[in-house]
């Protein structure tokens, strides 16, 4: 019998699948056209398995992507558990620069993934966008930031990270430009 659309997947079906992902990140990772063939090799799954869990390459790139993007948000809210909150925003930052340097070959696939004519479009940012309001409003009442920035404003803020080049050593100048813009939140904060 078919398995429902939402029913959920039996505990071998969720493993393969959880391995074709962390194989296909690696791989994509290093290259965005790494073949599904051996993605399916390395993950230890047969073609029908993988194709199954990921009818194409469309498919299994758009899942990473949001999977990749849901691990950044959460750790918003495990940072604000165990830190101050203007500590919290920093962490959460030099995380998201993490991501957006070690994934660089992952943004090319998406892209790949995303442009050809009757792709499906890129997800929204939304999981990471509630990450961000989530820490600027912890920040905001906590006195620690100027009031009423958005997380538009915020990522207009940091677009400068996906400037530079991940293939140099690019983590001070990441720290610094996340600095630049922490003290730019800074000016005008009620508890300073």
């Amino acid at each position: 019998m078919p398995q429902k659309k939402d029913a959920p997947l039996r505990s071998d079906a969720q493993r393969n699948r959880e391995r074709i992902l962390e194989v296909a990140l690696v791989e994509l990772t290093r290259s965005a056209d790494a073949p599904l063939s051996v993605i399916a090799r390395k993950a230890g799954v047969g073609q029908g398995t993988f194709y199954r869990n990921f009818p194409n390459r469309e498919a299994l790139v758009l899942e990473i992507y949001r999977h990749e993007m849901r691990q950044v948000a959460d750790s918003a809210a495990q940072l604000l558990d165990t830190r101050a909150p203007e500590q919290a925003l920093r962490a959460w930052m030099d995380r998201l620069a993490e991501f957006a340097m070690t994934k660089a070959g992952l943004a090319d696939a998406i892209r790949q993934a995303t442009s050809a004519p009757g792709s499906p479009a890129k997800p929204a940012h939304t999981p990471v966008t509630s990450a961000a309001e989530l820490l600027l409003r912890a920040n905001e009442k906590a006195g620690t930031i100027r009031p009423g920035v958005t997380p538009e404003d915020f990522f207009l803020a940091i677009g400068g990270l996906w400037q530079l080049d991940p293939h140099e050593d690019w983590q001070a100048r990441a720290a610094w430009l996340l600095d630049l813009v922490l003290d730019g939140l800074r000016t005008g904060a009620p508890g300073r």
